[in-house]
């Protein structure tokens, strides 16, 4: 009998926080379908918003075309619910902070709050970066470039495909300053020694942009350039945080110094 209530009193822990798992990703799911209804009705217009940079740098008598059947209404859709996820990022994050909160300690929730709102806001600017400077001169390059004869009407599907793999990846690259801060304050590795293999940082900025951009020389270095200032940018906060936290550490031995 005392074993089948043990038993029951260390299963039930983990049923309710499954139950509160299960209730924060069905509101964050939630929040995603309301926001994709809410987008819906401006599919087209989103989808002509993003298309700009390319349609603006195509040749005279060029357009956009679908190949497909179906294109014309899922190329838009797909989008629109790109947005959504994407507006719904400070939501889910929220859901996601109520379900670890509980479990973290006074200091670990000072430090997550910051980390949570900046990792979202750099992959906002990620995306704003791509958008607005790489994508112009990205565009400009690949059209000039058409052999004679050639002309570019690009596949509503592909452009799609292609535009969001780029959103992506600058949106996880400019998270580089949250990575190298969570692995110098987690003490896997010091600011001091990130600072020492600063070119393979380099090296694999350049090799991250070849693997993450298409094969032009432009996109790969508009993407390994703000990988490697982004790591400076964290390398400068890690730097600054162990600074703070060693004069705090110092502070309490300097009273008793003086007390003695």
């Amino acid at each position: 009998m005392t074993s089948t209530h043990n038993d029951n009193d260390s299963g039930q822990p983990l049923i309710a926080h499954l139950i509160e798992l299960r209730a924060c990703v069905l509101h964050a799911i939630t929040g995603i379908v309301i926001m994709l209804l809410l987008l819906l009705p401006f599919a087209n217009a989103i989808y002509r918003f993003i298309a700009t940079p390319l349609i603006a740098k195509l040749p005279k008598g060029s357009s956009m075309i679908a190949t497909e059947v179906a294109s014309p209404f899922f190329a838009p859709f797909k989008l629109t619910l790109f947005c959504a996820v994407l507006f719904t990022i400070p939501y889910i994050l929220y859901q996601t902070w109520s379900f670890i909160a509980p479990g973290l300690y006074n200091n670990e929730k000072k430090l997550a709050i910051p980390l949570l709102i900046s990792s979202s806001l750099l992959f906002y600017v990620g995306i704003l970066f791509a958008y607005y400077a790489v994508f112009p001169l990205l565009f400009a390059f690949l059209t000039s470039t058409a052999p004679e004869g050639i002309q570019v009407m690009t596949d509503i599907n592909h452009y799609l495909d292609f535009i969001l793999k780029l959103f992506f990846a600058f949106g996880v690259a400019f998270e580089i300053p949250i990575a190298t801060f969570l692995l110098v304050r987690s003490g896997i590795i010091s600011a001091d020694k990130l600072a020492k293999n600063r070119p393979y940082v380099i090296l694999f900025a350049f090799f991250a942009g070849m693997l993450l951009t298409p094969p032009d020389i432009i996109s790969q270095i508009l993407l390994a350039v703000p990988i490697w200032l982004l790591f400076e940018s964290g390398l400068i906060l890690s730097r600054y945080y162990n600074h703070k936290k060693d004069t705090a550490n110092s502070a309490p031995q300097d009273d008793e110094d003086d007390a003695g």
